[in-house]
């Protein structure tokens, strides 16, 4: 009934009469759905409207250990518009709740991947964890994180970063920008944003490509000479003057401004932001984060960075084990997409101001309370262990910035509470915040003893974290050139043993700038495609016996 919006509230109350015969099952503590009409002042005000009703209180929580109930209630306990509760349970204390200070958003993904590979090793399934966020865009460091370490996965109510259209519609300009002999991104793109080049002559065009044994791009390049394309062929050459102008650019600019430019000059972004729709609003920031893709492709860069290079590394990780058959997979979705759901290990993430609560809900007391009750729904769908994560430093959808970690984590009594990773405190307690600086890469160190590879020289962690700043792209400099390591002793042939997924022999080694793609089949978990460092950190040689 918490739910319910002004209609249905309408329709109960004409349905209950003048006989007040209703009965309604609520939790007004978790009334996340006010973005879509909800009310929830209709369940807090039901005992006004129904004086003569019976009350019955389900306090007992079967799911969650002493310390999420504890810490949960703490939180919503700060909450002024709720009838008020507090569950409790018969289970044990349980652990306290694993707060997690990353260093950037690729440090919170590399935690909640080396997370769950040491549950795996430990003799959990992956289905036994879920990780929620706040919002869809989020997903991209994580589900990056997943594949480099062959952490099957599923989205819930939502798309893979990499499959959603608005992605694969900058992907695909960036594809033929970089190549305009492929026909069929090119087809994607020649009329998204429309410009006016209808299907019939892009049918023509393709006829005459085929004919003529050219690319698409020969033809819409020398539109004006095919009498067939003279009503379009101004147009069409408008067209192909942009791409070739943002393949100049490519050349001239940064990454990160180059795919500015497209983003711009090809009027994707002014198409989204025209359209005023929620769904448009969420694919603009999907645009936006991927150039958060290609800083992370730069922070990681082992040969000078290029647009080249960055297309084989997004081809790479669209090439990996999509691992979404079966059952057995970790499972990701938003915290409203879990409301109902249970796993027994959670990892809330990105739980920082401005993230979460979102922007739009600081100073605003109505929201500010929907984001408190969402973070009570999140916390209480783990059943044994549940982690909380935010970073000192996070680039989401294309901007860095320094955000404080959330008001909700303060709310957490301390006592309940184990604190780990890069925590900007004073000798105070209190948090010593400092403005936004250049990106840093830095190797973290995770309190379970448990690494994940992840380009950072593919070296073990050091349990005090080095700084080495990367500076900013100049015109024609697109990364710094870090110096190469010597990759694992692993080759095709080899008997391995990995942790998660037990013994198997390299069928296939790739190499891929300063890592290699090797291609495992394993006794018992099928074949599967990793990236060395990160493989390499779980998995020993097998020797051969004499």
């Amino acid at each position: 009934y918490q739910d319910t919006n002004n209609l249905q509230y309408l329709l109960a109350s004409t349905l209950a009469g003048g006989y007040e015969n209703i009965c309604v099952v609520g939790d007004d503590d978790q009334s996340i759905y006010r973005f879509r009409g909800a009310t929830i002042e209709n369940i807090l005000s039901f005992e006004k409207q129904y004086p003569k009703c019976r009350t019955i209180r389900l306090e007992e929580n079967y799911r969650s250990t002493k310390n999420i109930l504890e810490a949960s209630n703490a939180v919503i306990r700060n909450n002024q518009g709720r009838k008020g509760k507090e569950l409790w349970t018969q289970h044990d204390q349980g652990e306290a709740i694993h707060c997690y200070t990353a260093m950037n958003e690729h440090d919170e993904a590399q935690y909640v991947a080396a997370q769950i590979l040491g549950d795996i090793s430990a003799g959990k399934s992956w289905k036994d964890h879920a990780v929620l966020y706040r919002m869809n865009a989020q997903s991209n460091q994580l589900e990056q994180a997943f594949k480099r370490n062959a952490i099957p996965y599923r989205i819930i109510g939502g798309i893979r970063f990499f499959d959603r259209a608005e992605v694969k519609d900058m992907l695909a300009y960036l594809c033929v920008i970089n190549f305009p002999g492929d026909d069929l991104r090119l087809g994607r793109i020649i009329n998204n944003p429309p410009r006016g080049i209808g299907q019939k002559t892009i049918d023509t065009a393709q006829a005459l490509a085929a004919q003529e044994g050219v690319h698409l791009w020969d033809i819409v390049n020398n539109a004006g000479q095919y009498p067939e394309l003279q009503k379009a062929a101004a147009k069409l050459g408008q067209f192909a003057e942009l791409i070739r102008d943002l393949r100049q650019c490519s050349q001239d600019l940064s990454l990160p401004d180059f795919y500015e430019e497209v983003v711009q000059r090809t009027g994707y972004a002014a198409m989204l932001e025209q359209k005023r729709t929620i769904e448009d609003r969420t694919r603009l920031e999907n645009v936006r984060e991927v150039a958060s893709s290609i800083q992370n492709y730069l922070d990681n860069a082992v040969d000078e960075p290029s647009l080249a290079g960055f297309l084989d590394e997004i081809a790479l990780y669209t090439d990996l084990d999509s691992h979404d058959s079966g059952e057995d997979c970790v499972i990701m979705m938003t915290m409203h997409s879990a409301k109902g759901l249970e796993f027994p290990v959670v990892f809330v993430v990105g739980v920082e101001e401005g993230i979460f609560p979102g922007i739009r809900a600081i100073g605003e007391p109505e929201e500010m309370e929907e984001e408190r009750r969402l973070c009570y729904v999140a916390m209480t769908r783990a059943k044994e262990r549940l982690h909380m994560t935010c970073a000192n430093q996070r680039m989401i959808f294309g901007r860095t910035s320094s955000n404080r970690p959330s008001r909700f984590l303060g709310e957490i009594p301390a006592e309940l509470v184990e604190r780990s990773g890069h925590d900007r405190r004073g000798e105070d307690g209190e948090h010593k915040w400092q403005p936004p600086q250049r990106r840093q890469r830095q190797r973290p160190v995770y309190d379970r003893g448990y690494s994940v590879g992840a380009g950072y020289s593919g070296s073990s962690y050091t349990s005090s974290p080095s700084s080495v700043p990367t500076e900013k792209s100049g015109a024609r400099t697109l990364g710094m050139s870090r110096p190469v390591t010597a990759l694992p002793s692993f080759q095709k042939g080899d008997t391995v043993v990995h942790t998660a997924f037990g013994r198997g022999m390299i069928t296939g080694y790739t190499p891929m700038g300063g890592d290699a793609l090797i291609e495992i089949a394993f006794d018992e978990g099928g074949t599967k495609k990793l990236m060395l460092k990160a493989a390499a950190q779980h998995m020993t040689k097998e020797e051969a016996e004499n």
